[in-house]
C-alpha cells in the first residue's frame, strides 16, 4: 500500500463524507459500499485487514504511569516536576494519577490568599492532558513524559 493509513476514526469520516457528497449528487450507496470504497482507496482486501493496518492512536499513544514515577509538567498553569503517589488505568487511554508536590502546589489564582496542596488527583489521555478545564479553557493538568 502506498498511502499512508489514518487511524480507523478518520477512514470512518472519509466514508461518512463519500456517502454525504454522492447523496448530494443524487447517488445512494450503503455505508458498506463506502466503506469498501475507502478500502479500495488504500488498497487493502477488506475493512477488517486496512482496520487492523490503520494507525491506531491509542496503542501508538499508550503509556504506562507506575507509582512512584517522576513526572513533570502543569497543573493549573503551575510547572512541576514530582512523583506519582497512585496510578489506575480506566481505559485502554486514560489514567486516574494522583501526584505528590514537595513544596505542594497553589490551587487559587488570587493575589488575596492561597491554597497549597500537597496530592493533586487528575485523568489524563494519551496525549498527556487531562479532559477537564480551567475557566480559560485550559487543561487542568498537562503531563510531559
Amino acid at each position: 500500500m502506498d498511502n499512508p493509513i489514518p487511524s480507523r476514526t478518520a477512514l470512518k469520516s472519509q466514508a461518512k463524507r463519500l456517502r454525504t457528497t454522492l447523496s448530494e449528487q443524487g447517488k445512494t450507496i450503503s455505508h458498506g459500499q463506502s466503506l469498501e470504497a475507502i478500502v479500495q482507496t488504500y488498497g487493502a482486501r477488506d475493512w477488517n485487514t486496512l482496520n487492523a493496518r490503520s494507525f491506531d492512536e491509542a496503542r501508538t499513544n499508550h503509556r504506562d504511569w507506575q507509582v512512584g514515577q517522576r513526572v513533570s509538567g502543569y497543573y493549573l498553569g503551575n510547572g512541576f516536576a514530582e512523583q506519582t503517589k497512585a496510578a489506575r488505568s480506566i481505559s485502554s487511554t486514560h489514567w486516574a494519577l494522583t501526584v505528590v508536590y514537595d513544596e505542594g502546589v497553589d490551587v487559587v489564582e488570587s493575589e488575596h490568599f492561597s491554597n497549597l496542596r500537597r496530592h493533586v488527583n487528575g485523568t489524563v489521555g494519551p496525549d498527556g492532558r487531562s479532559s477537564a478545564k480551567t475557566s480559560n479553557g485550559q487543561a487542568q493538568m498537562v503531563l510531559n513524559n
